[in-house]
């Protein structure tokens, strides 16, 4: 692991986004909540929160952290019958949570295609990365 001693303890967030792709049927079980799993988007959302602080056990190397802060958010695109997951990942420390909000990410939308596989195996996810992150010694990045 990266020696993150001498580095100062700031406030830093990450924000991190990616969507899945589906048939419009797919789409509908999930908006009407008829999927026969359940509410697919609740056990998303606290999938991914679950993710977020299980990261370290993940990625080798990866710091473990505490997390001041995750939030997900899921928006119904139903134009191009996909849904959008972006979550924010808060921390107060020496390294970056860039990691965990892309694994947060990820699981939400690993967790939508479970739920919803047998009405679509079809499913893609598509466009997982970092959009923005804030703090430490690198400052501020914003996804161009």
């Amino acid at each position: 692991m990266v020696d993150v001693g001498e580095k100062a303890e700031t406030r830093r967030v990450a924000r991190a986004a990616g969507c899945i792709v589906m048939q419009p049927e797919t789409l509908a079980l999930i908006r009407e909540g008829s999927a026969k799993k359940g509410d697919v988007l609740g056990v998303a959302r606290i999938a991914a929160i679950q993710a977020s602080k299980r990261t370290a056990d993940l990625i080798p190397l990866c710091h473990p952290l505490s997390l001041t802060r995750v939030a997900v958010e899921f928006l119904v695109d139903a134009e191009r019958s996909r849904v959008v997951c972006e979550v924010t990942a808060e921390t107060l420390g020496r390294t970056g949570v860039e990691m965990e909000a892309l694994v947060a990410t990820n699981i939400g939308l690993l967790t939508i295609y479970d739920m919803c596989k047998a009405a679509d195996r079809g499913m893609r996810i598509e466009d997982v990365r970092l959009v923005e992150k804030s703090g430490g010694k690198s400052g501020h990045w914003l996804a161009a």
